[in-house]
């Protein structure tokens, strides 16, 4: 972590919080200390610990900065097995993607969407992680949709491109994204369909490539991701 984040009005943190861990066994602190902290999606600022026994500790937030920045990049990427998605929606956030849109897909396993990922909202701690190691308190926007028809209905942005090697044409580390929004859509492992790659095109995505290397969609998202705010100047 290199942010501790917080709730609005959260002032304690019980001894069994990865949180309260991670400040007296990894940072080492106590009574009196502080150390960096921040409210989801708002201001960023220091934290002092007021008391701290057995039962957990208790802090005073003082507000320093705005941190909540995020990106204006949105990623559409087809659900993967869940052990993948944890690393794509934590490094996603980490990167500074504003949104995430995840439709299950033609060709992906229908069944992903049980997994406890989902079913039990462990994607939104995986998020909230993400921002805490990238030292911001922005958390990204998730939404899970059951189709790319979804996705692309639900996606907004003034540039839109469709990351895939059977139709991609340019390489996305030429595209002019200067001041603007963008849409990355990112495609499972089997990769698109027929059917979505033309939904995707009449939508206004142009395709475009990554390179000639077929990569994993984890893989893809990541790089997708960073050469996309490249391009926009963000990094």
């Amino acid at each position: 972590m290199n942010i501790v984040l917080f709730d609005e009005g959260e002032d304690f943190l019980p001894s069994s919080d990865e949180r309260c861990r991670h400040i007296r066994k990894v940072l080492h602190l106590a009574e009196g200390d502080k150390f960096r902290a921040g409210i989801i999606n708002g201001a960023a600022g220091e934290c002092t610990i007021l008391s701290s026994c057995e039962e957990g500790m208790r802090v005073s937030f003082a507000p320093l900065s705005d941190g909540s920045e995020l990106y204006p990049l949105t990623l559409i990427v087809a659900q993967v097995r869940p052990i993948c998605m944890r690393r794509i929606l934590r490094e996603a956030v980490s990167l500074g993607v504003r949104r995430l849109i995840l439709p299950v897909s033609d060709l992906g396993e229908k069944s992903y969407l049980e997994a406890s990922l989902y079913r039990d909202g462990e994607y939104r701690k995986i998020l909230l992680d993400g921002a805490m190691q990238s030292g911001f308190t922005g958390v990204s926007d998730a939404a899970i949709v059951s189709s790319a028809e979804e996705a692309i209905a639900a996606a907004e942005g003034e540039a839109r491109i469709l990351l895939d090697n059977a139709v991609g044409a340019s390489p996305l580390s030429g595209a002019e994204l200067g001041g603007k929004s963008c849409v990355l859509a990112i495609g499972p492992e089997r990769g698109w369909s027929g059917r979505e790659r033309s939904l995707f095109i009449e939508s206004g995505y142009t395709p475009m490539l990554l390179g000639r290397r077929i990569l994993r969609t984890e893989t893809a998202a990541v790089a997708g991701a960073a050469m996309a705010l490249s391009r926009m100047g963000y990094i």
